[in-house]
């Protein structure tokens, strides 16, 4: 059976949460309903073009706005302090962001991305040592993963020359040989490194071993992923990955979430046209947010759709 869709109810929704609607009526003009990604050559901001889109085309009142950002840890501070409705974060960031968002859904698994130069001296993590490494953006849950990393590694400290880069500026500093290899956490394939890959002999480095070590260390999030040949055309890997979850503020109004669940889960096909990490979505792992818990709209949607 097929929801009907509540397009002024849901637009009333969001016009009370941005404080800009009237008492008993929705407002005549369009709302804005703000998403945070990430790099612009990242999956964030490709998944969340594509969904700002379909909440346009289904919710009439709305005009969503795409933000880039350095992506996990600024999108959850935007969102829970209301400068965004809707954004994308990686798991291991959430044990420290209190009780400000709610998790609409699991979307997929980030993998993690040591990026190096095909004929250079780095082929496992240990040789990263003395080396300049790229370990992500401040804010961005890749530096949050790859500082994990590089610590329980005994590679933390002055023994890596550390850079502070994102995605993009990571690829041109590897590109002009400023860096020896780049981190990045992201669901493959990640259109930077497909960048690369035309135009650079690149490699991926093994870090599959690592999980466990994070997983006690840190988070028990994190799990192994393999990076399969057909992916990049690269030697296949396994690597560590984190469940990635999309997330809003916990106050957002429940029909709201509702009806955001529901477009996120009908229109999967849809979405990984637009990324293939996108279209991996299906309720039975969306539901898997721990340690966060789901927004009571979200809960409500999956329980609907429940044989």
């Amino acid at each position: 059976m097929v929801r009907r869709r509540v397009f002024p109810a849901a637009a009333l929704a969001v016009a009370v949460l941005l404080g800009v609607g009237g008492c008993t009526e929705p407002t005549p003009e369009p709302v804005r309903l703000s998403i945070a990604t990430g790099s612009q050559t990242g999956v964030y901001y490709v998944f969340g073009k594509a969904y700002a889109a379909i909440v346009e085309r289904e919710l009439p009142y709305v005009e969503t706005n795409v933000l880039i950002t350095t992506a996990s840890a600024q999108n959850v501070e935007l969102v829970g302090d209301g400068r965004a409705q809707l954004g994308f974060t990686q798991a291991d960031i959430l044990p420290s962001t209190g009780n400000k968002v709610m998790a609409v859904a699991r979307v997929y698994d980030d993998l993690l991305h040591l990026v190096t130069r095909a004929d250079g001296p780095v082929r496992d993590l240990a040789d990263l040592k003395g080396r300049r490494v790229s370990v992500g953006a401040p804010g961005s849950g890749t530096a949050i993963t790859a500082n994990r990393l590089l610590d329980v590694a005994e590679l933390a400290g002055d023994r890596v020359e550390v850079h502070q880069l994102g995605l993009d500026a990571s690829a041109a500093a590897l590109r002009k040989g400023e860096i020896d290899a780049f981190f990045f956490s992201g669901g493959p394939p990640v259109r930077a490194v497909e960048q690369l890959v035309a135009d650079l002999p690149i490699r991926l480095v093994e870090l599959g071993g690592w999980t466990d070590a994070l997983r006690v260390r840190y988070s028990e999030v994190y799990v192994s992923r393999d990076v399969p040949y057909s992916v990049y055309g690269l030697d296949p890997i396994s690597t560590v990955a984190d469940p990635n979850y999309l997330v809003v503020p916990a106050g957002m109004d429940e029909d709201l979430v509702f009806e955001l669940t529901r477009m996120l889960m009908e229109h999967r096909d849809e979405l990984g046209v637009a990324h293939p990490a996108a279209g991996r979505m299906n309720p039975q792992s969306a539901i898997a947010t721990a340690p966060l818990p789901l927004h009571p709209g979200a809960a409500r949607y999956y329980q609907s759709i429940k044989p």
